[in-house]
This record gives structure tokens, C-alpha cells and sequence, in this order.
């Protein structure tokens, strides 16, 4: 009987032994063995792994991990609160040194980390007034620059791979004055937009007009040099009809002074039948 209990004894004890030697590393896994807390190996790759009974083995994920923050809140310059949300990405770089700064544990080492960034906000927030931090898009790239937090995550040995904001956020009442604030500064410029785009208009509506009396004047100008040119081309052309048949330009004379005296209805001529006048007409109606 009594060897019986210890051979079960005995194979329960092998049991653990084999238990406690062999551990496995997963693909996604990096591990550390240590002795009493201290690292004895950190560069196991994935697989079946033997130690020593007294040995613990410590299995670590080194994927990319992601921690969100909500609803943090910073004081501004002028000491008005302002509510970010932000995340952290991270993964695994050396695993004795997690191991040594943070013991293994990943909420530790995401507070950490959290801190960094929090420091970071916190002073770039802290730099400008409260208007200026809401406007400023560019806090997150100046605050959570990836190379500016590097070395401090290295030291937890760990790569803090991003860190952005998600939400800049007012309190209600903070959020409506900065509002009114800028809507009426987004006025002023539009104010002022419309009195310089009024004055360039009014530019050019006089350099058009001025253009216009420019160019009218230049064809009057031409005009009345070709009217007169014209003028002066027609009576030398009568000058010289009227040199080479003077009866016939005497008789175009009278026709012409019949047809302004005679061809409009309702005027009266009185005139003596045998005036100059009527030179023409006594000799049509003597033939």
C-alpha cells in the first residue's frame, strides 16, 4: 500500500517537474526566463522550450498594442479646461527590459506611456490660450512627435509606435464664448474681404469707363475726319460736274430746290409763275 502512495507520489512529482520545465512560445510571443526575478535568458524564439524547475518563464504579446484615454482634461494658458481624448500604439522591443521597468504587466506599462503623452499634451496646451489650442491643428503633430517620445518609451522596452489626439472638446459654456469669438472674427475678415473686393470693383468699373470715353472719343474723331474727308471728296466731284455742264448743274439745282419746296403735303408756295423759279417748269410745259 504504502508503495503505491509513493509511486503516485513519485509520478505526480515527475509530473510537476516536466511541468515546470517545459514551456512553449507562441509565434505572436516573446519570453524571458528568470531565477528568483533575475533574467537569465531573453532570446527565445517561438517553440518548445526546456528549463530548470526553479526557473520561471515569462511569456510577453509583442503584437501592436492600443490604449484610448477619454476624456482628459488640460488647463490652457488663460486656465480654461479643455477635454482631449487620445491613443497610444505600442509593441514589444526588448524583453528583459519590459520585464526589469514594468515586470511584464501591460496596464502598467500602457500608464506609463499614457503619462508621456499626457506630459506632452499638457505642456503644449498649457503654452497658448484656450482659443488658440482649439484652433491649432497642429498640436498633435508638435506634441506627439513618435521621435520626441522614443528614447522614454525605450527605456520601458517598449516602441511607442503613435500617439494622436481623437477629440479636442469645450465645456458647454466655454465652447459657445470661443464660438462667438470666432464667428465674429471669421465676420470681421469677411467684412473686410467685401470692402477690398468693393474697391476693386470700383477700380475697374472706372478704368472700364474711361476706356469706353477713350474709345468713343477716338471714333468720333475718325468719323468726323472721314465725314469731312467725305465731304470734301463729294463737292470736288460736284465742282467738277458742275465746271464741265453748267446747264445741267443748273437744272440739278432746281430739281432739287422743286423737290425741298414741293414734296411735302400740306405746304403752300406763293411765287409769281414767272420768276427763275419756274424757269424749268414753263419750258417742260411749252413742249
Amino acid at each position: 500500500m504504502y508503495l503505491r502512495v509513493l509511486g503516485v507520489l513519485g509520478v505526480a512529482l515527475v509530473a510537476v517537474l516536466l511541468w515546470r520545465s517545459v514551456f512553449v512560445v507562441g509565434q505572436d510571443e516573446a519570453a524571458v526566463v528568470t531565477h528568483f526575478g533575475q533574467v537569465l535568458r531573453d532570446d527565445l524564439a517561438p517553440g518548445l522550450h526546456l528549463k530548470s524547475p526553479l526557473d520561471d518563464a515569462h511569456e510577453f504579446d509583442r503584437r501592436l498594442l492600443t490604449r484610448s484615454y477619454p476624456g482628459e482634461a488640460f488647463l490652457s494658458q488663460d486656465q480654461k479646461a479643455l477635454t482631449i481624448d487620445f491613443y497610444i500604439k505600442w509593441r514589444l522591443i526588448d524583453p528583459a527590459r519590459y520585464f526589469r521597468a514594468t515586470g511584464g504587466d501591460e496596464d502598467a506599462t500602457a500608464g506609463r506611456l499614457a503619462d508621456l503623452v499626457r506630459e506632452r499634451i499638457r505642456s503644449a496646451v498649457a503654452a497658448e490660450p484656450l482659443t488658440a489650442a482649439v484652433a491649432d491643428t497642429s498640436l498633435a503633430a508638435n506634441a506627439l512627435r513618435a521621435s520626441a517620445l522614443r528614447a522614454p518609451s525605450a527605456r520601458l522596452g517598449v516602441e511607442l509606435v503613435d500617439a494622436q489626439l481623437q477629440r479636442v472638446d469645450l465645456p458647454e459654456e466655454e465652447a459657445n464664448a470661443v464660438y462667438q469669438r470666432m464667428q465674429q472674427s471669421l465676420m470681421s475678415q469677411a467684412q473686410q474681404v467685401r470692402t477690398q473686393g468693393s474697391a476693386e470693383a470700383d477700380k475697374v468699373r472706372t478704368d472700364a469707363e474711361r476706356k469706353r470715353a477713350q474709345i468713343m472719343a477716338d471714333a468720333t474723331r475718325d468719323a468726323q475726319r472721314v465725314r469731312g474727308e467725305a465731304d470734301a471728296a463729294a463737292a470736288a466731284a460736284y465742282a467738277r460736274a458742275y465746271g464741265a455742264n453748267p446747264e445741267f448743274a443748273a437744272f440739278y439745282r432746281s430739281l432739287q430746290a422743286y423737290k425741298n419746296s414741293l414734296g411735302r403735303d400740306g405746304d403752300i408756295l406763293v411765287i409769281s409763275p414767272e420768276g427763275e423759279f419756274f424757269k424749268y417748269l414753263h419750258s417742260a410745259s411749252g413742249r
